[in-house]
Order: C-alpha cells, then structure tokens, then sequence
C-alpha cells in the first residue's frame, strides 16, 4: 500500500508538471510564452531482511518575460523503515524578480515548509531583496543575493507562534560543463534572532536523451537553534529521473 501510495504521489507530480507545461505552450500561442519548468522523481525500495522504501519528488515552474521573471517550487520527501515513517517534508516556495537590466534585479520570495520530524509544525518565510549577477561567461553564472524579511514558526509542542525579523542571503551557482552535464550550487541562508537556517544544494545534470535527464543531489539543512530530541543538521543524497519542458 505504501509503494503504491508514493508511486500514486510520483505520477501526480509529473502530470502537473505536463499539464502546466501544455498549458504554457497553448498561452503563447505555439510558443512557451517564456515559460519553462522541470519535474522530477526518484523512488527506492528494499525488501527481505529490511523493509524500507523512500519517495521524493519537485516540480519547477519557471516565466520570464523581461523584466518579470517568475519561479514557483513544489517538493516532498517520504522515508520509511519497517512501516515507521522516518522522514516526511513538503515545501513550497516562490520567488518573483523584478529586473533593471540583464545583472540587477529586485526579488520577493515567499516560502513554506512542513517538516514534521523537525520539531516545528510549520515554517513560513517572506523577504524582500536585491539580487546580481556577479559573474557571467558562456559557460559558467553566479548570482548572490540580500534581503531582510520575517518569519513565522510554529512549534508541534506549542499553539503559540514565533514571529522574527530575518536577513537574508543567498547564491546560485550554474556551471555547463558540457552539453549533456550541468552542475548547479543553491546556497541560501535567513537568519534572526531565534535561529539561523541554513540550505546548500548541490547538483549534477546529466541529459539521457531528449528532454529526460538525471540528477544526482546532495543537501545539507542546519538550524542553529531546535526543539529538544531534534538534530541540528540533516543532509540528503538522492538520484532522480528528470523531465524538462521548455
């Protein structure tokens, strides 16, 4: 029931994907009308001595149209070990630019997580920022970013909700090493006076064919500040399959 169940959630994933695409491409009349996006899934289960099974999905939406330029994020996260649930994430975030030229641009960013075995209930994050392109060539972009915004955090041992002034900062890194490899680094980190978060990405693309590709990831999450019988850090190795549209 579980392996049909995450099986189930991956091919919901994946026709969302498809069906925001096509609706892309029929709005721009023949064209993407600026939009792109990904979706992407990797499952894994063992049986026999040890029962354990693992689930996880994203699915990413992207519209640039000068000077907007939109991304919109979905992911979730299952694991489990002889049918205990050891791990269960979903998250959602979008982030809006509001370009001055090619390298400068103004963002907004909202982001909500749901971690449950993080010892919040919820998360929920807004900034607003200045972002660069600090360096550029044809094969290789690095992008920082600054703000300041707040945060909210709900305790799953608490009805009272912790409200804070954070700073944010953040740097995405895309390297094309070939035209079937790309490596890419999401680095972001919000800070107050509570706790300081931080996420780093990293990534490896490798086109299979056409627009279906795989991914090899590696994420590190440290909070400096967490409730009682919760780690500080978690980090994730996964491999994906991966459907481009464009």
């Amino acid at each position: 029931m579980r392996t049909a169940g995450c099986l189930l959630r991956a091919g919901v994933f994946l026709v969302l994907g498809a069906a925001q695409a096509s609706w892309a491409q029929e709005a721009g009349t023949g064209s993407s009308g600026g939009w792109s996006g990904e979706a992407e899934v990797g499952f894994m289960a063992t049986s026999g001595n040890s029962e354990t099974e693992s689930f996880n999905a994203r699915v990413v939406l992207q519209n640039e149209l000068f000077p907007w330029r939109h991304d919109s994020r979905l992911e979730t996260l299952r694991s489990s070990d002889e049918d205990q649930t050891t791990a269960e994430r979903y998250l959602f975030a979008h982030k809006t630019d509001y370009r001055f030229d090619e390298n400068s641009y103004l963002f907004g960013t909202l982001r909500y997580e749901d971690d449950r075995f993080s010892g919040y209930d919820y998360r929920v994050s807004e900034t607003v920022g200045y972002g660069r392109r600090v360096y550029e060539t044809p094969d290789l972009s690095l992008d920082l970013e600054a703000g300041i915004g707040g945060r909210h955090s709900l305790l799953e041992t608490s009805d009272e909700r912790d409200d804070e002034l954070i700073v944010r900062g953040a740097g995405s890194l895309e390297w094309e090493i070939s035209p079937f490899a790309r490596f890419t680094e999401e680095l972001f980190i919000e800070s107050g006076d509570e706790n300081t978060f931080t996420e780093s990405i990293s990534a490896l693309k490798l086109k299979i064919n056409g627009n279906l590709a795989t991914k090899l990831s590696y994420t590190v999450r440290h909070s400096s500040d967490v409730p009682e019988d919760t780690e500080n850090t978690d980090t994730i190795v996964a491999v994906t399959l991966v459907l481009d549209f464009e």
